[in-house]
Parts: C-alpha cells; structure tokens; sequence
C-alpha cells in the first residue's frame, strides 16, 4: 500500500501543477518504501536528495507561473514554499550527518505537510491558473 495514495481529491484542477503533484507523491512513496524495507543508508539518502531536488524545482515552476498570471497571493504562497524548503534541508542535513531517525520523522511530515498544502494553498492557486492561465 503506498504512503500517500493519489486521487482526484488532491486536484488542484491545473494540469501541470498535479502532474508535479503526482511526481512528487510518486517520490515520497519511493522513500518510504526504501526506509520500510531497510535499504542502506546511500539508497535513502540519494532518493531524499531526489526529493529535494524536485520539491525545490516544483516550488519555482508554481512560483513562475503564479508570477507569469499575476496570482494575487503570490508572496504568502511562497513563503509556505521556503518554509518547508528551509525545513526539508534542515532535516537532509541532520541525515547526512549519520541521524537514520530523521528519515522516519520525515515522513509523517512531508504527508501532512503535502497534503495541507494541496488541499488549502495549491487548490486557490490551481482554480485562479485555471482561470487565468493559457
């Protein structure tokens, strides 16, 4: 079973923010399937690393857009984006230093984290480029 299941719940309704979306979940799941299963530390750490990697570029290709359609809330959704940016690369630290542990309190908040984000912030953001964009 995965860590976070996809549905048409989570649509924000703007086809390139829920493909982001998806690949995002698709890599959440992936890492918590390789802490589930134990792999070595090098495997979890290359695919939070992923996760890092994609989340950051995520947060700028909304941001462009959001910029590029003149979105309203731009700057508050922004700042949820390098909050959890700040916090993401806290914890990527604190696990690269040799803290296992992190990686499992992660998860639990990336989840909620995640989904609090697509539910509330991505969802205004999704209607207003449905909207207004191309």
């Amino acid at each position: 079973m995965a860590f976070i299941d996809w549905s048409d719940s989570l649509s924000v309704g703007y086809k390139e923010m829920d493909d982001d979306h998806k690949n995002l979940v698709g890599i959440i799941n992936k890492l918590d399937d390789a802490i589930i299963a134990n792999r070595e530390f090098e495997e979890i750490g290359e695919i939070l690393e992923e996760l890092l990697s994609y989340t950051v570029w995520h947060f700028r290709h909304e941001e462009r857009l959001m910029q590029t359609y003149g979105y309203p809330a731009f700057y508050e959704h922004k700042q949820e984006h390098d909050e959890l940016t700040n916090i993401a690369l806290a914890k990527s630290k604190t696990f690269q230093q040799g803290n296992l542990d992190v990686a499992n309190d992660l998860m639990p908040f990336l989840k909620d984290w995640l989904i609090k984000h697509i539910l509330e912030t991505d969802m205004k953001t999704g209607h207003f480029l449905a909207e207004n964009g191309d």
